[in-house]
């Protein structure tokens, strides 16, 4: 008798953290219990060709919003070329509803509610060695041999220390991002948030977590991704974390938190100033600045000073902050959303993720859908259509303010370039606003475009909004853009021609002096892993243009990746190169 656990993932670099703690639950059945892990992008054939390969007697799939509809074919066409195997499921959505998922799924024997580990470790002995009634199993839901559905509902939710290490074998998450958590549950109540549904924080033991911690260092995995729901909810746990991560820093890892910006206290952020630049990053939910929304979906957040510790934190230039919005909650308009935008971009994160509202099974916004007018897509992820707040139209524009940001913000590739637009502009939002439209009008919306054609499509809009001088202004940022991430290989038409003469005669008279680590190689090796180049505008904000700037390939910044630079001012380079 043989169990499959199947996971179906959005992307070929997640895995699924919940089949392998399943597995790892299974005592003494483990040798009976298999694992797979597939994504949504592959085709559903492949997928039903290598579980009938497998054939197995009971196929388990962990259901999220990303994938039901695909699990729910693979049921269908697997019970068809594998009538004998049974069908089993799991997670977050077909937890809330599964009498309903069961009465429109026949193919599918039964579920597991919410945590699965207890129920699954005592699920096995019944599945594989028919020993006890699956009845008197707390956390199951299922149809019994007269087609009668039984739910027996959640269970109490198990000790975190029960639930074993997972990642022993770390060739299994090979180039794939490692989940970890360290709590389960949530003290806060937002009414979008399904972990408000489990008031029951709990936490592993910190003998444990440290334990974990230096096996992901010693390993010296590039980055754990922290899953827990809000990790600094405990103060004296948050600090006792930090300073183990600052005191054993490997010089490698990172490891990626979800806090509460306006939880952090003084002292959480002089130790975050402490950490190596790219040892850890930041995940903070902001989702709206509106006190009225904020009441509403029962969500606390103190925005004036979550705006002081993020701007804290910001001046140590060492931490990778990623803030987060949602559109379409309660009581936000679209001039109230405009509003929390630019309250958040004003922040500067490295990243601002504009989402939009997704109503949950099991969640309050879910049940009070009606009350607010919220209609969204009957098919997951379920996402806001319009409300009484917003129409569907003035969502429409919000997912082009979305593309905008993330293209030209979050890539972090215009960083000299998006300031100079955005003072032709009354605020921030509304240059991603025209932008967009922009894109809408010439039709670049649904096209493919590659980096350079952005940069292009950028001076176009800079033509459109204030004429070729800003145009001409703007293309000087955007070259320092350019050269700020990548040694351009081919240089764009509309950068313009090089001084060939002039850099020659730097390279070989002065760059050595400025380049510490460059002495083993020649003049023509330095050329070609720096870059030189001219600019009249003031591009790096050193408070005057007309000067040169070297771009240092060998030495990048941990948080953005951007190269090193020096600035050489014009009467300087004229001197020390003989002119």
């Amino acid at each position: 008798m043989k169990v499959l656990l199947t996971a179906v993932n959005a992307k070929y670099i997640h895995s699924n953290l919940a089949v392998y703690s399943l597995r790892a639950c299974a005592g003494p059945y483990r040798p009976q219990v298999e694992l797979r892990e597939y994504t949504i992008n592959q085709q559903p054939d492949e997928v039903l060709r290598e579980i009938y390969r497998a054939r197995p007697d009971f196929l388990c799939f962990s259901c999220y919003i990303w994938n039901i509809s695909y699990i729910r074919e693979l049921c269908i066409e697997l019970k068809k070329i594998l009538p004998d195997t049974r069908i089993w499921l799991g997670g977050p959505e077909v937890s809330y509803d599964a009498q309903k998922v069961l009465e429109e799924l026949p193919q599918v024997e039964g579920i597991f509610l919410g945590e699965g580990e207890a129920t699954f470790r005592e699920w096995l002995p019944w599945a594989l060695d028919g020993q006890g009634r699956a009845q008197d199993i707390g956390g199951l839901a299922f149809r019994d041999g007269q087609g009668q559905i039984w739910d027996k509902g959640f269970r109490e939710p198990i000790d975190l220390d029960q639930v074993p290490f997972v990642y022993e074998d770390l060739k299994l998450f090979s180039h794939k991002i490692i989940y970890y958590e360290t709590s389960r549950g949530c003290p806060f109540s937002c009414s979008y948030c399904l972990s408000s549904v489990d008031k029951r924080l709990r936490f592993r033991s910190m003998e444990l977590v440290k334990r974990e911690l230096v096996f992901f260092l010693e390993n010296r995995v590039p980055q754990v991704k922290l899953v827990d729901r809000t990790f600094n909810c405990s103060h004296p746990r948050t600090k006792e974390i930090w300073r183990f991560l600052l005191e054993h820093d490997n010089g490698v890892t990172n490891f990626h938190f979800e806090i509460s910006g306006d939880l952090l206290d003084q002292e959480e952020i002089e130790l975050l100033g402490q950490m190596r630049p790219g040892l850890v990053q930041l995940e903070i939910g902001v989702q709206t600045t509106n006190p009225r929304t904020l009441k509403e979906i029962c969500r606390r957040m103190d925005f004036p000073r979550l705006s002081h510790n993020v701007e804290q934190i910001r001046q140590g230039k060492n931490v990778h902050q990623h803030l987060d919005l949602i559109a379409g909650l309660p009581f936000e308009d679209y001039a109230s959303f405009k509003k929390s935008f630019n309250d958040v971009y004003a922040l500067a994160p490295q990243q601002l993720q504009l989402g939009f509202l997704k109503v949950l099974k099991g969640s309050l916004m879910h049940s009070r859908a009606q009350e607010y007018g919220c209609l969204y897509h009957h098919r997951e992820p379920y996402e806001v259509l319009k409300t009484r707040w917003l129409s569907y139209g003035e969502l429409l524009r919000l997912k082009q303010v979305e593309e905008m940001v993330e293209v030209y913000y979050n890539s972090g590739q215009f960083s000299c370039s998006l300031p100079v637009l955005e003072r032709e502009f009354a605020d921030a939002f509304s240059l991603y606003e025209t932008l967009g439209e922009f894109y809408r009008q010439r039709g670049y919306l649904s096209q493919s475009h590659t980096r350079i054609r952005r940069y292009e499509i950028l001076r176009e809009f800079a033509r459109e909004t204030g004429g070729e001088v800003l145009e001409d202004k703007l293309t000087e940022y955007l070259v320092c853009d350019l050269y700020l991430r990548e040694n351009l290989k081919s240089r764009p038409e509309f950068a313009g021609l090089l001084d060939r003469e002039r850099i020659k005669s730097f390279y070989r008279e002065r760059a050595r002096d400025l380049l510490p680590g460059y002495e083993a190689y020649e003049e023509r090796q330095i050329s070609r892993m720096t870059h030189l180049e001219y600019f009249r505008e003031d591009v790096l904000g050193q408070g005057r243009g007309n000067y040169w700037v070297l771009f240092d390939y060998l030495s990048r910044d941990p948080l953005d990746y951007s190269a090193a630079r020096q600035v050489i001012l014009a009467e300087e380079m004229d001197s020390d190169c003989g002119r």
